[in-house]
Order: C-alpha cells, then structure tokens, then sequence
C-alpha cells in the first residue's frame, strides 16, 4: 500500500489497483504548482467537509478518472446539481466498501460550507482499512473525545493529523489525539498553505518527540509505502 502527499490534506491511498483520493487541493494551492492534475489516478475521492481548500479539484478529477465521491449527501447533492451523479453518499458513523478497502466515516469537529455558501453537512474524518493496515485521515478537526472511540475500535497503524492549528487542532493538540486513537505513527498535514497554519517543522517535531510519537512531514509529490 501507497500513500502519496499532494499538499495541504490531500493525500492519494493506493491498495492493490485502487486509488483512494482525500481532500483533493492541488491546482489553487501554490505549494503544490508542480503537481501535474491529469497524472493523478483515483477511484474514490473521499471529502471530509464542503470548504473549497478540500474539494476544489474534486469535480475534475473525478469526471478525468470517472471517480466517484464519497461524502455527506449534502455535498454529493451539491456536486449533482452539477451533473456528477457517480457519488456514495454516506454519514457520520456508515461503512462503505470501496473494491478491497471499507473505508468509515467519523466524527470530526470543524465548520462546513460549499463554496455557494449553502450547508455542507457535518465534518468527518475516515478510517480506511485495506491490506491489513488501518489509516485514520482526521480531517478538519479540534480535539474531540470522540478519537478515544475510534482507538478502542480500531488498531490505527498511521493517523494523518493536522497540526497547523488556527482554523484546527495544532500540534500539540494532535500529539494528544495520537495517543488517544493509539496511532503507532503520525502524519502531518493542514500546515503551511495559508499564513495563519505555517508552522515552524523543528518546533513541531520537537513536540511529537516529547509526547513518545514519531511524526513524519512528507515532501509534496513524495510517494511512501505503508
């Protein structure tokens, strides 16, 4: 399994031939200019909320790839007005099969509104679950106790966390929801797009060494295997 990191929270899961897209914001991030959209293959583009840093290239990604997303049926509604209709609606607490992979939709604690401005439904992470590892993509999220449940379901080989803090939870927040989803390792995301998450990375690994957690910053474009 494959995990590749296109900036922001937008990460590409490869299990076997199935690609699992999160949060795609790769065209209007300018950290993320060298990233070639058209060479990006997905299967499922999972949305975890409506705001437009999560979904702004999941529409043509998913008519490129004839992909279908998955989200609140507030968003998969949004996106068929617009003619998409290959969707999964799905909410807080549901389990889809996506091919070999299921992929759960939990609790996350944030804001959501679509780029009209109409309601979004509530956020949510994803616990993805294929090839015998287990990936939790928290989403736009605070603290909540609610990643306590998701440790005591489930056996969190890698948690991807944001740790820019301002509009999330930061890095010391994360550290916390490390140990409470018992996330043998973290991946930073949701840091340095906009001026008010950039994050010093020395001080912020600094944090994750002192709370026992060793945290990765993967490179934009930088593929690794889980």
């Amino acid at each position: 399994m494959e995990l590749t990191y296109y900036g922001h929270s937008c990460f590409l899961l490869k299990t076997g031939d199935t690609g699992i897209l999160f949060d795609p914001f790769i065209s209007q991030n300018p950290l993320a200019k060298d990233i070639d959209l058209k060479s990006i293959k997905a299967d499922f583009i999972l949305l975890s909320h409506a705001h437009g840093d999560h979904l702004a290239d999941a529409a043509a990604l998913a008519n490129q790839n004839n992909a279908k997303i998955v989200a609140q049926p507030e968003i998969t509604g949004w996106y068929a007005k617009q003619g998409i209709t290959e969707a999964i609606e799905m909410n807080i607490g549901g389990t889809v099969k996506l091919h070999s992979a299921t992929a759960k939709m939990v609790v996350a604690i944030h804001s959501s509104s679509l780029p009209d401005g109409t309601y979004g439904g509530h956020p949510a992470g994803y616990v993805v679950q294929a090839e015998g590892k287990t990936v939790y993509f928290a989403g736009d999220t605070a603290l909540t106790y609610d990643m306590k449940i998701i440790g005591e379901q489930f056996a969190i080989d890698y948690a991807l966390l944001p740790v820019g803090g301002h509009y999330t939870m930061d890095a010391s927040d994360a550290m916390v929801a490390a140990h409470w989803v018992k996330a043998k390792n973290v991946i930073a995301m949701h840091f340095d797009t906009f001026p008010p998450i950039k994050v010093e990375k020395e001080t912020v690994s600094e944090t994750a060494k002192k709370s026992g957690k060793a945290l990765q910053f993967m490179e934009i474009g930088q593929t690794i295997t889980l």
